[in-house]
């Protein structure tokens, strides 16, 4: 080849590099950039086949484009060579500038290793440049910051001959060409995946937005949603449907009371100075709501945090249950385990609950002082050495922190006896009912124990207890009553049982009923005030039968 046809040879490879990398810089998809790549160098470069391995996510390469021979593409397209492999015969090739080549007589593509290599089927030439069936060609791809994107391999020189020193920086200035295309390729292809994503992460957001917003207004059950940062926190945002019919307010009025407002006064406690006090943060309470109707209804808040991608808090979410029916069954549970079935009275149990109650704040009184003792306090008197009696007197105990010498007593007058006021219990037994049950029947004995429960009940003071033993036994409980007033109530409840008592169109008489009186000052012990009582009663009746058979 003369000097004058290498000169219009080299520019002709160099206007073909110049369309080869306008074709590379015109794709935009990875794929069409690699597939630019090999067929640029078979179609401008000069060689008859060529491959890109491309480096994967997980740094070993893959076979991902090839040109020039089909056979080589069945063999080779898309087959893995280990990064460890690759980094081998790099350093074993021979440098020629930026490519590296592996010549038949060193480490040639038979000791490739896990690497993917074609051998073809070539005759050897006579020509001492002449290209080699086990010749190759490689020619790195690093981006400009020095990162291995992949490996160009070629093969085949149309010429037959190993490629001289300007075809060689030829296909050096393709390579550096190719690596920045392939990179800019693969930021492009990263780019549109992460954008691919980042679209249906936002459609999945919006239809999961759309899902809850459907799912919160359209809820069988009251939901709030309440502000948790800034100027909202602690400010009902929002309120379904459900809700508004719950409480019969509508959804404006709402947000703007908040259900802090709303909440019975003995329950606000219960939401606690989380979020300005408008709804717990998080967990569970039961408590009562006003309606629009002034009444009020039991619910349960079930409180969880909102929380978006980042895990900043959004807002608190509230499920408002209506729990009134189950508060109303568990209230009539209660009252019928403390109250007479036939009567509405409380029972027994009821009654000595309340007097237990009583007797607690009995024990806080010193021993040997009257129950409802009252009186100025007198003088103080220094310990004396001989016992000493005070009759109309009471001894207290003597608090700490009043500075009075050690030992001293505090002497409060006692008023006397009827005039004294403390717990009274009044124990009534019906005389004769037997003979009711026995003459009208059961059903008639307990319309007439009903009768007797509400006149007890009209005749007492309003705070007093009327409360049903059993059988034909009642008690009424009076705290804070005089002696004499004890007996009038006796008298009067008395006079309340005389009347006869209308029973399905009789009038049911009673023989009387014999009271009993005892005072907590009197016991030590509930059962004890109740046995007294009781054993007064029977005292009187048995005295109210002696003189009427005397009048006999």
């Amino acid at each position: 080849m003369t000097a004058e046809t290498e000169t219009h040879v080299r520019l002709a490879t160099l206007r073909l590099l110049n369309r080869v990398v306008a074709d590379l810089n015109a794709t935009r998809d990875l794929k069409d950039t690699l597939q630019a790549v090999v067929d640029g160098v078979v179609s401008g470069l000069g060689f008859g086949v060529a491959a890109v391995n491309l480096v994967r996510a997980d740094a070993d390469l893959e076979v991902a484009a090839v040109a020039g021979n089909d056979e080589l593409r069945k063999a080779m397209a898309g087959q893995i060579g280990s990064r460890e492999g690759w980094d081998r015969i790099l350093a074993a090739a021979e440098p020629w500038g930026p490519l590296r080549f592996l010549g038949h007589h060193s480490s040639g593509p038979a000791d490739m290793g896990d690497v993917p290599s074609w051998i073809p089927d070539l005759p050897i030439g006579d020509h001492p440049e002449a290209w080699h069936p086990r010749d190759a060609l490689l020619a790195p791809l690093h981006t400009p910051e020095g990162d291995l994107v992949g490996v160009l391999s070629v093969d085949l020189p149309v010429d037959g001959l190993r490629p001289a020193p300007w075809r060689r920086e030829v296909l050096g200035m393709f390579a550096a060409q190719a690596a920045i295309a392939v990179d800019n390729a693969r930021l492009r292809s990263d780019m549109q995946r992460a954008v691919a994503r980042l679209e249906r992460e936002q459609l999945a957001l919006r239809a999961s937005e759309e899902s809850f917003r459907q799912a919160f207004e359209y809820a069988p059950s009251g939901m709030v949603m309440t502000g948790v940062r800034g100027h909202e926190q602690g400010q009902l945002l929002r309120a379904n449907d459900a809700l508004c019919r719950m409480l019969g307010y509508p959804a404006p009025v709402l947000k703007r009371l908040g259900l802090g407002a709303l909440a019975h006064p003995e329950d606000r406690p219960l939401l606690g100075g989380h979020l300005g006090g408008t709804v717990p943060v998080a967990g569970c309470t039961e408590l009562r709501l006003a309606r629009s109707d002034g009444t009020y209804r039991w619910v349960s808040l079930r409180t969880s945090q909102v929380a978006d991608g980042l895990g900043d808090l959004r807002f608190g979410l509230t499920h408002v249950e209506d729990i009134e029916d189950r508060k109303q069954r568990e209230q009539a549970l209660v009252h019928e385990a403390s109250h007479d079935p036939l009567t509405g009275l409380p029972n027994g149990r009821e009654l000595r609950a309340r007097l237990a109650a009583r007797f607690g704040v009995k024990s806080g009184i010193p021993a040997g002082v009257p129950g409802g003792a009252v009186g100025s306090v007198g003088e103080v008197h220094e310990p004396y050495a001989d016992e000493w009696t005070m009759p109309s007197s009471a001894i207290l105990s003597i608090p700490d922190g009043l500075g009075l010498p050690e030992g001293a007593v505090v002497v409060v007058d006692e008023p006397p006896a009827a005039e004294r006021r403390g717990v009274a219990l009044l124990f009534c037994d019906l005389d004769g009912f037997k003979h009711i049950n026995d003459n009208f029947g059961h059903h008639i004995g307990d319309v007439v124990l009903k009768a007797v429960a509400e006149r007890l009940t009209a005749a007492v003071r309003e705070g007093d207890t009327v409360a049903r033993l059993g059988g034909d036994e009642f008690v009424v409980l009076a705290d804070g009553i005089g002696r004499e007033e004890a007996e009038e109530m006796a008298v009067r409840l008395r006079r309340a049982l005389s009347v006869p008592i209308p029973a399905e169109g009789l009038a049911v008489p009673l023989e009387g009923a014999s009271f009993g009186i005892g005072w907590a000052e009197e016991a030590a012990e509930p059962e004890d005030l109740l046995r007294i009582a009781d054993e007064h009663m029977y005292a009187n009746k048995r005295r109210r039968d002696r003189a009427q058979r005397r009048a006999g």
